[in-house]
């Protein structure tokens, strides 16, 4: 049962899906920044963020800059650490539970606590990533 284990946690193809599932909430928000430019604007000017072209591109490149680095196995750790820059960032930018009103505060703290997980979830990642290429280079 121990090899079945340390195949299937040392195959190629789990260390790709986990990857894969990583990145997709990454992809799929800096696609959206781009293809619903016009929502994305309305967006950043909500939060505050002028200019908010900028803001928008400057986060669509984050988002998939980050996610192709984490899908392609290289630098990982960065991937991993601007992506986890990125939602602290946002958790103070955006989701500032602690400053709004009772009936939006609840929900921004949602918002916090799964980017804070998301941020476990890219360290993780950045340190799994930093054992298999040590555990493969022997």
């Amino acid at each position: 049962m121990r090899n079945v284990l340390d195949t299937v946690l040392t195959s190629r193809w789990l260390w790709l899906l986990a990857r894969l599932l990583l990145a997709v909430v990454f992809v799929s928000s800096g696609l959206a920044k781009l293809l619903a430019y016009e929502a994305s604007l309305a967006e950043m000017r909500s939060a505050g963020l002028h200019p908010d072209w900028l803001f928008n591109i400057a986060t669509a490149v984050t988002l998939l800059g980050g996610s192709v680095l984490i899908l392609l196995d290289r630098a990982l750790w960065l991937g991993s650490g601007a992506l986890a820059v990125f939602l602290a960032l946002t958790i103070v930018v955006v989701h500032r539970f602690w400053a709004l009103p009772a009936d939006q505060a609840q929900p921004a703290l949602f918002w916090a606590l799964e980017h804070l997980s998301l941020i476990g979830g890219l360290m993780a990642a950045a340190i799994a990533g930093h054992l298999r290429k040590r555990l493969l280079a022997v």
